[in-house]
């Protein structure tokens, strides 16, 4: 067992085998560490401003799922297109690293959702995902450009929070699976 440090949080986390380091070692060309949470028992609360007592997190950021729709990607392309660096988009899915992607929706409509079902398993759609600069860098390039935050900022913005996707809690245990349907529930 190891510390490291997770989004400024210190959580104790098991080690994978020495070839697993090697490994990704040698593909990645700098000496890499492979670790897990091992123990749920190790991972980290949820804010608790948003979440119910008892609610975790392992290595994600700050909530177990994240939840976008391509008719909000496809409106802040439009966005983006129109504003001042077009040349920079559109911009693929991947920017923003969600877990969940839905389609067949009105863009923006996942901002009024408070409860969901995906499949058979219900979550609690908690808050809006507040967008770093890391959604500036292309994901096959690692360059860098303003966008999405410079059109956020224009028109997605609460207080000094660049709005895309929604941060999801399960309330129960299951498996959803790419193709499950989505129910809105509240």
């Amino acid at each position: 067992m190891i510390s490291v440090e997770l989004h400024r949080d210190t959580v104790t986390v098991a080690e994978a085998a020495a070839e697993a380091h090697l490994w990704f070692s040698e593909v990645l060309g700098s000496e890499t560490r492979l670790v897990h949470l091992d123990d749920p028992a190790r991972r980290r609360p949820v804010d608790p401003a948003f979440a119910r007592p008892g609610d975790m997190v392992s290595f994600a950021d700050g909530y177990p799922l994240l939840l976008t729709t391509t008719a909000s990607l496809d409106a802040l392309n439009d966005l983006i297109a129109a504003g001042d660096r077009p040349h920079e988009g559109p911009l693929p899915m991947d920017r923003f690293r969600p877990n969940v992607v839905v389609g067949a929706t009105e863009a923006w409509v996942e901002d009024g959702w408070r409860r969901i079902a995906i499949g058979d398993v219900p979550f609690s759609v908690v808050k809006p995902c507040g967008r770093c600069v890391i959604t500036t860098t292309d994901q096959r390039t690692a360059e860098r450009g303003r966008e999405p935050l410079l059109t956020l900022a224009r028109h997605r913005r609460t207080g000094n929070q660049l709005l895309f996707g929604q941060n999801l809690i399960p309330d129960g245990t299951g498996t959803i699976r790419a193709g499950d349907p989505v129910t809105i529930l509240d």
